[in-house]
């Protein structure tokens, strides 16, 4: 039977088990050196990172023929409104091509978050905004480029759900046992 956790990855912590620059990995958190993650989160991104030993689960969650869905909060600098993120539901264009559609929800704040530190960087004179990213592809740093894409750059990131698995009940730094 395979072994698969989920994992709150806390921010400035390391998609992976070791690092020669000495930042906080994977190891610090987990002792099962026989999983691997199901794509990365970047250092500076928070959230639900799945780890498997199990090849099959991985591909399944990772690889955009899949069709898995991963659902994104992301704090915005700026205040859009739904017309600003129309584009996102038709996909936009990156320097390395173009988004599938995404699905977007405005939020007054998610139901579950934490304090982060360091907390984000806010500039007195610009409010910011939660915004709910759903995407059925991973490419890097995917979600803040395309919110940079339409105008509003991201202060935090949160990935909250991976295909059916979310984050509720784990709090950051706790691991899950499926």
């Amino acid at each position: 039977m395979p072994t698969t956790l989920l994992f709150n990855k806390p921010f400035q912590v390391l998609s992976q088990f070791t690092d020669p620059s000495g930042r906080r990995t994977l190891a610090e958190f987990i002792g099962d050196k026989n999983v691997r993650p199901a794509g990365r989160l970047d250092y500076d991104s928070e959230g639900l990172l799945i780890l498997s030993d199990s090849g099959d689960i991985i591909h399944r969650l990772t690889q955009p023929d899949q069709g898995t869905t991963k659902t994104y909060w992301a704090q915005v600098e700026g205040i859009p409104r739904e017309d600003d993120l129309i584009p996102l539901t038709k996909g936009v264009v990156l320097k390395d091509g173009p988004t599938r559609p995404a699905r977007f929800e405005l939020l007054d704040r998610p139901h579950l978050t934490w304090e982060r530190t360091p907390p984000i960087r806010q500039r007195k004179h610009l409010s910011t905004r939660w915004v709910s990213l759903t995407i059925s592809e991973g490419r890097n740093r995917q979600v803040r480029r395309m919110m940079a894409a339409v105008g509003f750059p991201v202060l935090r990131l949160i990935r909250y759900r991976v295909g059916s698995w979310t984050l509720d009940g784990l709090a950051p730094g706790e691991i899950r046992l499926l």
